[in-house]
């Protein structure tokens, strides 16, 4: 039999659909030759982080590069290299220095080997070496500080070479150096003036933190040009500014709506969620690139109101989503944690079921497998937390996207806002809170459930579900049944006289209970019953019971569900499975088979 040969190599991988793309904007210029050892010098600032690496008197120093910069990533570490010897050279030496203690040492102890002390006192010369490491394959963006990975090697601090999102970080010390590049500051000045004839004006000058060095120098040439109502940004770290990780006019201070006067221009195209921020806080945007040079350069005016229209389409898909998948797309920003725990206590609020997970980078292949998450909330940094693939299958949006959509139709107001950052979200809660106690009202209230809020009306909280008012997708205009799965499921006490089943029906008397334990309570059920897991309601074991096809190994195996609801899984009987080796094994007492 003839076999035809592969013109090509079998697609085994992922395809590149999948592949994650980093938010990160590059910053590497194909027509950008070899750099020399002094433009390595400047560019990388070699002398300031040696300096603050000498001062902060770390030992194990890791150096993150983004994927465009690892061909310089050697130069960059000779050069380190040289410049922390020759401080460690020409720095004096401390008071109890090796020598010292070897004097100290061979007076108190005449009979000490001269050589074994020689030794020592080499071994705590190169203990005070500096040691660095290059971090190539980051573990989630590039814009963010890999500690993941700097814990690997043991880091002390960790140098982030590149453009960055300045969010800030949980454990470890960071230097940031964000490589200089070079701008035609006549081609920037014909542009602004081109877009701005007036001088009169109200403008604030911004750039990408790679260009950011070059705003003072613009904004005295403008000055001088007769500009008089001009704001030079200087960066900060704090992405939750109003204008993220800048700084801000003085009379906005007080009142952040002042900046609707202000248009902006800003140097090199910065990320989507930076542009949807500024653009729903300032009057315009108007974006001068940096990668496209021209003879006749000039700005262009940003819009996103068909992405910000977008991104609320979404937001009201989600708001009958029964079920989110909360995605946590970073290890390293700090108040993480808490922000999960924010997003878990507001879902559960709302009636509704969360699932966490932690995938590493995200892309459309890893989140389909979990068919039945209705809609993903993505924990990250502020730049990498707007994902707008459509690749994926079900959509994912940001914390404060979430806040929008638990919100009921006639609460929910668009104002155009949008953030990306996660901080804003918890300072805003934690002043809601701060409120609610200062008037007087428990932390709880503004969180009951829809089952406590009809039993303050005077309602039957074991009333069924029906009972609740139809809640209608507003894009296709159907009726979704189980748009808060946790509402109507919710289990009451057995002090009440009623146990958990997962079905809020109505239960038998408190006397049943006593005769025959709250295990065995008399439960009425209604069609729309749940499966629990651990006693709990768990709307994810209802879709593998009743949507899933496939249910993994040993789905071959019956799975009963008795008639009380406690779904308990009957698998099949342990068996000894297959012993021995290859040629010759047996299976339990049966004889060998070869």
């Amino acid at each position: 039999m003839a076999f035809s040969s592969l013109e090509a190599p079998p697609v085994l991988s992922t395809p590149e659909t999948h592949i994650f793309e980093d938010p990160t904007p590059t910053t590497f210029n194909p027509s950008e030759a070899a750099l020399s050892p002094e433009e390595v010098y400047t560019r990388y600032e070699i002398k300031r982080t040696v300096q603050e690496i000498r001062q902060g008197k770390w030992r194990r120093i890791a150096l993150q590069f983004p994927d465009d910069m690892l061909q310089d990533a050697p130069k960059v570490f000779e050069a380190l290299s040289s410049g922390l010897k020759v401080a460690r050279e020409t720095e004096p030496s401390e008071p109890s220095d090796a020598s010292d203690k070897v004097d100290q040492l061979a007076e108190e102890v005449q009979e000490v080997d001269i050589s074994a002390t020689r030794a020592s006192a080499e071994a705590s010369q190169e203990s005070d070496e500096e040691k660095l490491f290059i971090l190539a394959d980051t573990s989630y963006g590039a814009c963010c500080v890999d500690e993941v990975a700097a814990e690997h090697v043991n880091a002390d601090v960790v140098v982030h070479y590149g453009r960055s999102c300045l969010s800030p970080t949980a454990r470890l010390p960071v230097i940031y150096v964000f490589t200089r590049r070079e701008l035609s500051i006549e081609h920037v000045l014909q542009a602004f003036k081109g877009t701005f004839p007036e001088k009169a004006q109200k403008v604030i000058l911004m750039a990408d933190v790679t260009y950011a060095h070059h705003i003072t120098s613009i904004y005295e040439l403008l000055n001088k040009d007769g500009y008089t109502s001009l704001y030079a940004t200087s960066i900060i770290h704090d992405p939750s500014s109003p204008l993220p990780n800048r700084t801000i006019p003085k009379e906005v201070v007080d009142d952040h709506t002042l900046l609707q006067e202000y248009k902006l221009f800003h140097i090199s195209d910065p990320p989507q969620s930076l542009l949807m921020t500024l653009s729903s806080r300032v009057s315009d945007v108007f974006i001068y690139p940096t990668n496209t040079p021209t003879s006749s350069p000039q700005a262009l005016q940003a819009s996103t109101s068909l992405a910000l229209r977008r991104r609320y389409a979404i937001i009201t898909k989600l708001s009958t989503v029964p079920i989110f998948g909360i995605l946590i797309n970073t290890l390293s920003v700090k108040n993480y944690i808490h922000i999960v725990d924010h997003v878990k206590e507001r879902i559960a609020a709302a009636g509704k079921k969360s699932y966490t997970f932690v995938v590493g980078k995200v892309n459309a292949a890893k989140v389909a497998n979990f068919s039945e998450i209705g809609g993903w909330v993505i924990i990250g940094c502020w730049e990498s937390s707007l994902i707008e693939s459509k690749d994926f299958w079900k959509p994912i949006i940001t914390p404060y996207e979430l806040e929008l959509a638990l919100k009921d139709d006639e609460e929910r107001i668009w104002t155009g806002e949008w953030r990306g950052d996660f901080q804003g979200v918890l300072d805003e809660a934690q002043s809601q809170r701060a409120t609610q106690q200062a008037n007087g009202v428990s932390k709880e209230k503004g969180l009951q459930t829809g089952t406590e809020e009809t039993a303050a009306h005077g309602e039957d909280p074991d009333s069924e579900p029906e009972s609740a008012p139809p809640e209608f997708d507003l894009r296709t205009g159907r009726y979704v049944s189980h748009t808060r799965p946790m509402q109507y499921m919710q289990y009451a006490s057995p002090s009440d006289g009623a146990i958990g089943n997962g079905s809020g029906g109505t239960s038998a008397p408190k006397s049943v209970n006593d005769a025959r334990g709250p295990g065995a309570s008399l439960v009425k059920r209604f069609a729309g019953d749940l499966a629990t897991v651990g006693g709990q309601v768990s709307p994810g074991a209802e879709f593998l019971r009743s949507n899933r096809t496939w249910k993994g190994l040993g789905s071959d195996f019956e799975i009963a569900y008795d008639e009380e609801g406690s779904n308990d899984i009957q698998g099949a009987p342990v068996e000894e499975g297959r012993s021995g080796i290859a040629r010759g094994y047996t299976v339990g007492d049966d004889a060998p088979k070869r």
